[in-house]
C-alpha cells in the first residue's frame, strides 16, 4: 500500500521533532547542585547536579539517569575592586550550576580573553558554581532577615546586620579585633557608662572627663 504525501511528511515531521528533542537533551544551561567537595586554594568545587538527565534504553524509551559529578568547577564569590567575599563551603552545600556557552578552559588558566580551546556548547564540562540557592529542607532557621542587609550563620545565632545608618552585632562568642589602633570619633559606652562623661573619684579626689 502506497504511502500518501501527507504521511511521509507527519514522518519526516516526526523524524526532526525526535532529532531536535535528543540535541536539547545534550544541551545544558543551569541547574540546582549539591557540593561534594571544596578546594580553598583553587576556588573550584565538585559539585553533584540534583536534577537527573535522562537516557535512552536499550527498548528506546527514556529513562531517568544521575547526571557525572562536575569536577574543578570555579565558585562564583561576589567580588571586584580589589575585594572578595569569600566563605567555606561543606559537602552538602547546595548551589546553582550555570554552565558556559562555551569551553572555558583556556579562560580559566590564563584569563584575558581566549579562543575555546575546544569545540564545544553548553557542555557539562565548563559550569560555574554560585552557592546559595536552597531547597525547602534547607531555608536558614527564621528565613531572611526583614529589618536590614545580614551576614549571618544559618542558625541566625551570630549576626552582622546594617539598618538604616547603625550597625548591629549579635556575637556570643565574642568579637576579636587585631589591629594597633582603634580609632572611635564618638563616645562609647561600657556596661552602661560613657568614656566621655564618666569621672573618677578616689584617693586623689575627682578626675575631669577623659579628653
Amino acid at each position: 500500500m502506497a504511502i500518501s504525501r501527507a504521511e511521509r511528511e507527519d514522518v519526516r515531521e516526526a523524524s526532526y521533532r525526535d532529532l531536535i528533542t535528543a540535541a536539547r537533551m545534550d544541551m545544558h544551561t543551569a541547574m540546582p547542585g549539591i557540593v561534594q567537595s571544596f578546594d580553598p586554594v583553587r576556588m573550584t568545587c565538585t559539585v553533584q547536579p540534583a536534577i537527573r538527565g535522562a537516557i535512552v534504553a536499550p527498548n528506546g524509551r527514556a529513562e531517568a539517569a544521575d547526571l557525572p559529578l562536575l569536577v574543578d568547577c570555579p565558585v562564583v564569590f561576589p567580588g571586584g575592586g580589589g575585594y572578595i567575599l569569600t566563605y567555606p563551603l561543606k559537602a552538602g552545600d547546595e548551589a546553582l550550576i550555570v554552565i558556559a556557552e562555551r569551553c572555558i578552559d583556556a579562560w580559566w588558566q590564563s584569563g584575558g580573553v581566549q579562543a575555546a580551546a575546544e569545540y564545544r556548547l553548553q557542555d557539562l564540562s565548563d559550569g560555574f558554581v554560585i552557592p546559595g540557592p536552597r531547597s525547602q529542607p534547607h531555608v536558614v532557621t527564621g528565613g531572611a532577615g526583614m529589618t536590614g542587609a545580614e551576614l549571618r550563620t544559618d542558625s541566625g545565632t551570630t549576626v552582622l546586620r546594617l539598618k538604616g545608618t547603625a550597625v548591629e552585632v549579635v556575637a556570643p562568642g565574642g568579637v576579636t579585633l587585631d589591629t594597633p589602633t582603634l580609632t572611635v570619633t564618638g563616645d562609647v559606652i561600657c556596661g552602661g557608662f560613657s568614656y566621655l562623661g564618666h569621672t573618677h573619684t578616689g584617693v586623689h579626689g575627682e578626675t575631669s572627663t577623659p579628653h
